[in-house]
């Protein structure tokens, strides 16, 4: 007869549960995962040396039943920051760790050859991850001070940068980018299905409705306008053109452009919010189909957002 299998001295594999790199996606994991009582680490990259795969603050979530989510490097070294991550939490303290150059895991390379160090916060309390959490999907933005002294996270005012202040790392989270298509036809239908793919939060007024876009733009929110005509684009430019956006785009050619400008100087805008506007729209120049076209501007976005 075989005797009991003894589960507490089965190790816990690492495994990726969820593949992503959204950065609300990670604390909800690493929340939820502290709330059902699992054991939870929020992994954070503090420091680069050379070149990296991620840009500092990226993050990891780690569930004590071996489950993670979110990359701090290019997806070789995650598995390994897990498992440390487990660790961690069977100890119920936090630790560095540092991978590639200075490391004592000599069998693994960051592909760009430098070095990283992460922080792995195990996290008892979830409430200021909740803060954030709840921060973000009411469209502000927000922070989190890491403090090693007490192992402690807490929400603060939110920082342009994420940036180690004194002892204090300030990791800041901006909403998920907000992108306003206005148009018509198949130019509309083709920038809607490429951004609600790329996973951009994704409006699309036609300009036949009496909706208004004025509430739905905010700091992190870009306006694209495809239209054919400028009579048609001229209400939802105003809207844009009063408030915030980190980007204004609008199709047609250099020539529509100074007749736009035009309407717009008539209309008693100043030359410096006209500068505003990104036209002919999209990063590659004319195009001549509505998916290049749609392709064009949400790489033109993309790049706006993240400078």
């Amino acid at each position: 007869m075989k005797s009991p299998v003894n589960l507490n001295a089965i190790p816990v594999v690492p495994y990726c549960a969820v593949m992503t790199d959204d950065p609300e996606a990670i604390l909800h994991y690493a929340a939820e995962s502290a709330e059902n009582g699992l054991g939870s680490a929020l992994v954070t990259l503090v420091d680069i040396r050379g070149g990296a795969a991620r840009a500092l603050g990226a993050q990891m979530a780690v569930c004590g039943d071996g489950g993670y989510c979110g990359y701090v490097s290019g997806g070789c070294t995650e598995a390994a920051v897990a498992a440390e991550a487990l660790e961690a939490i069977g100890k119920g303290a936090d630790r560095y760790l540092l991978l590639g150059e200075g490391s004592r895991f000599f069998d693994i390379v960051l592909p760009c050859g430098g070095g990283i160090t992460v922080v792995i916060h195990v996290l008892e309390d979830a409430t200021p991850v909740r803060e954030v959490l709840f921060e973000l999907r009411s469209r502000r933005r927000t922070a989190l001070r890491y403090d090693p002294h007490s192992q402690s996270l807490a929400v603060v005012a939110h920082s342009t940068l994420t940036h180690w202040s004194g002892c204090l790392f300030i990791r800041h989270y901006r909403p998920r980018a907000r992108l306003l298509l206005c148009g018509r036809g198949i130019e509309l239908e083709a920038a809607t299905r490429l951004a609600t793919a790329l996973a951009f939060e994704t409006l699309s007024f036609d300009g036949r409705s009496s909706v208004k876009i004025d509430d739905v733009i905010d700091q992190d929110t870009a306006v694209a306008l495809l239209f054919h005509d400028i009579d048609q684009e001229t209400p939802f430019l105003k809207s844009a053109l009063t408030r915030e956006p980190f980007y204004i785009g609008a199709l047609g050619s250099r020539r529509t452009h100074e007749k736009r400008c035009g309407v717009l100087r008539t209309l008693g805008y100043s030359q410096s919010q006209i500068a505003r506007i990104k036209a002919p729209i999209g990063m590659f120049g004319p195009t001549r189909d509505a998916h290049t076209l749609a392709l064009s501007v949400l790489a033109d976005v993309a790049g706006a957002y993240s400078a």
